[in-house]
């Protein structure tokens, strides 16, 4: 019955916004003659505005901070931005004045980037969700911050994480709402980012990875992300989660955007040592490897078993994803690929747990010694944190369990060695089936309904999005894209994750962007509408 209430909502908010499209149009004519449009506006045709002077940084970034104000707080209250950068302006003149007198600065110039809160700007706080870091600014930049910025990007805002990284709740900021049904999950950790380019309140974001927080955001707002293989991108500057599965990435709008992104932070970065298996990975740009015709030959294997445990396969929920995941390997298939299915991973639901579930041992210590760089913390240790009592009660009695836990525990032996044997059987799979990548639904199911005790309720399970298949890439390190793959008919995203072998992304970006291209499943949310005035 609640339900069919919010499908009504929702048919009426797509009326509104589309009385409202029209609305903006009549009244701001000459904007729509210029060419260039806010809404889904790629690197690309940003670019090309400001070559033909239809539009400058200043006013581009002013059009972006206008939709935060519109519908963050606002309206539908997304509530993805923590801290919008107040130099945003400034640095936009600046970039206008470089672009006037010598060209672009860089591949993102004045671009404007969502950045998870997970990540240090020296310009910014940087929150990790928490009420506890809210005034934390640090006083160096991430690795990737730097990088961004030295190719011209704007660090448009910091936006809301789930609290320490995971789910979609922090102290710092309350709940994180889907960008198409606001009484749905966006996903975590990465809520903010994923909910906010869905809305387009910037071009591109960048997300972290640490059991599925650089996908799970991707599906549930209608969007492209990748988790990049373990060593490509440096995490120097980012707080740790379980650093041997660490990664950050790219959330886009499209499969090229999020290349473009992936160029500008991938590399070796000495500050990060494990990137220097990178070197000599790294392709001039992966843009390169965008062919509409990039499914043609490609050798895919479907795993259909769920990797979680709880998914139900008989549901209706379970069934409305399915329904879409079929169509679109009918699609893939129609594009020339071959598709193997189904493919199977012995005891795959064991093995994920076992070495995702039942690894407490890299937290605590990666987390104090990450602190312990920051004099001006506000805190030095995990257990300090906790013993705060500002943690939200289901991010709390998650982490709780990772205290006085050591990597030199056996225990850990026993994570390490069950994780190379699950690389070894899926390479052995990839290899004896010549796949290219394996392929499954993201999740099994739609984005769930929040609950109304979010920030109260002590169970993370109960806050944890269902039918959650994003957990095999991080206990591999391999690469994962999640892309959009259609909307149920109520109205909700799904997505379809295709994981490659290490440093694959090559091949994930062809195989992506040929699906992308021939299905363009990817449709802006209602909720968020164009505003009056805006090109």
């Amino acid at each position: 019955m609640r339900d069919s209430r919010l499908l009504t909502i929702f048919v009426l908010i797509l009326i509104l916004a589309t009385d409202a499209g029209r609305t903006a149009a009549q009244v701001n004519p000459a904007a729509s003659q210029t060419g260039f449009h806010l809404l889904e506006a790629t690197i690309e045709d940003i670019h090309a505005a400001f070559r033909s002077k239809r539009i400058t940084c200043r006013e581009l970034v002013n059009l972006y901070l206008k939709r935060i104000e519109a519908y963050d707080k606002v309206g539908p209250r997304l509530n993805t931005v923590q801290t919008v950068n107040s130099q945003a302006l400034q640095e936009a003149d600046r970039l206008d004045a470089a672009f006037a007198s010598s060209g672009p600065v860089g591949s993102l110039h004045c671009i404007p980037v969502l950045l998870k809160d997970q990540v240090e700007t020296s310009d910014m706080p940087t929150t990790y969700g928490s009420v506890i870091f809210k005034e934390f600014t640090p006083r160096r930049d991430a690795t990737i911050t730097t990088k961004m910025k030295k190719a011209g990007a704007i660090i448009l805002a910091k936006t809301n994480m789930g609290e320490f990284a995971a789910g979609y709740i922090g102290s710092a900021f309350g709940v994180v709402r889907n960008a198409y049904i606001p009484a749905r999950s966006p996903s975590g950790s990465s809520s903010g980012t994923g909910a906010g380019i869905a809305a387009n309140f910037a071009t591109v974001g960048i997300a972290e990875d640490t059991g599925g927080s650089v996908r799970g955001p991707a599906p549930l707002n209608s969007l492209v992300s990748l988790r990049p293989t373990v060593p490509l991108v440096s995490r120097f500057g980012m707080m740790p989660a379980t650093p041997s599965q660490d990664t950050l990435g790219p959330i886009a709008r499209t499969v090229k955007d999020a290349a473009l992104l992936l160029d500008v932070i991938a590399g070796y970065d000495p500050n990060d040592p494990v990137t220097a298996y990178a070197a000599g990975q790294v392709p001039p740009t992966y843009t390169a490897f965008l062919n509409r015709d990039g499914l043609r030959g490609a050798r895919l294997g479907v795993i259909r078993e769920p990797f979680d445990p709880k998914t139900d396969m008989t549901s209706d929920d379970y069934k409305k994803v399915k329904a879409l995941i079929d169509k679109g390997l009918a699609d893939m298939r129609r594009l020339g690929a071959e598709v193997v299915d189904p493919v199977t991973i012995p005891e795959l639901k064991d093995r994920v747990k076992k070495t995702f579930d039942d690894n407490f041992f890299e937290t605590e210590q990666a987390i104090d010694g990450y602190l312990a760089k920051h004099p001006n913390a506000p805190a030095k240790t995990l257990r300090e944190i906790l013993l705060s009592g500002m943690v939200v009660p289901s991010r709390s009695t998650r982490l709780i369990t990772n205290v006085g836990r050591t990597t030199d525990e056996p225990g850990y032996v026993k994570v390490l060695l069950l994780r190379e044997e699950t690389r070894q059987i899926v390479l052995q799979l990839m290899a004896d089936n010549r796949l290219d990548a394996l392929v499954y639904a993201t999740f099994d199911y739609p984005a769930a309904i929040i609950r109304p005790d979010a920030l109260t309720n002590p169970s993370f399970a109960d806050l944890a999005d269902p039918g959650n298949n994003r957990r095999l890439a991080p206990i591999l390190g391999f690469p994962a894209m999640s892309v959009p793959a259609g909307f149920t008919a109520d109205g909700l995203p799904v997505g379809i994750e295709f994981m490659g072998k290490p440093f694959a992304e090559p091949t994930l970006f062809k195989i992506g962007y040929a699906y992308e291209q021939a299905t363009h499943h990817r449709k802006p949310p209602a909720t968020t509408p164009q505003l009056r005035g805006e090109p």
